[in-house]
């Protein structure tokens, strides 16, 4: 039997507990739902950029993922938590939409704006020790974006997830629906071929 419809109440508490904002928002709360999607637009966002380098993309793709993540509300069984749910419908949606871009691939490096200098990673890759020390920054950001769109998804995506946005691998697990070994060994092959794909620009 259907929950029934609840009145959105303007005074949603913003430190009120996610399922208890999950539950509202399965009884029609709008409220508590907007409430929800402050709380991870900004994540999703950036995890759909990384994955397409482009603004727009990222946008369109943001708000089709919160949107059909409410219209499926009725399925979440709280058997993870809610924004673990919400990335895996995000990551699908956007493989997706990458897997029919494909044949018409274009990238606007004008959109690219990969937060390098945040990433040990990636920082890695230009110590100071490498006659590159001095490289333009913002060239350097132009060619780890397209080093990370030259990864296949499922390998974009964790490098995307773990080394961008801080997820655990326990969570992208979860989100991606594979074994925590099956992330880890994709992790190690993406950084392995991000290296390879720099080359140019980490010789010693």
């Amino acid at each position: 039997m259907p929950e029934p419809a609840t009145a959105p109440d303007a005074n949603v508490p913003a430190g009120m507990m996610e399922g208890d904002l999950v539950r509202r928002a399965r009884r029609g709360d709008l409220t508590a739902y907007d409430e929800l999607v402050k709380r991870y637009q900004e994540r999703i966002y950036a995890t759909i950029y990384h994955m397409t380098a482009n603004h727009e993309d990222a946008n369109d793709l943001a708000q089709e993922s919160f949107i059909k993540a409410f219209s499926a509300l009725k399925s979440f069984k709280g058997g993870s938590s809610f924004y673990t749910w919400l990335y895996r419908i995000a990551i699908n949606k956007t493989i997706n939409f990458l897997k029919q871009r494909r044949n018409k691939h274009h990238i606007s490096l004008d959109d690219l704006d990969f937060n390098a200098e945040h990433d040990p990673d990636l920082v890695a890759l230009i110590s100071e020790k490498t006659p590159q020390r001095d490289i333009n920054l913002s060239e350097l950001q132009e060619k780890l974006n397209e080093a990370l769109l030259r990864l296949s998804e499922p390998h974009r995506t964790v490098v995307v997830l773990h080394d961008v946005q801080g997820v655990s691998h326990e969570e992208i697990a979860e989100i991606v629906g594979c074994n925590i070994g099956t992330v880890r060994s994709r992790l190690f092959y993406a950084r392995q071929q991000l290296q390879g794909f720099l080359a140019d620009y980490i010789k010693a």
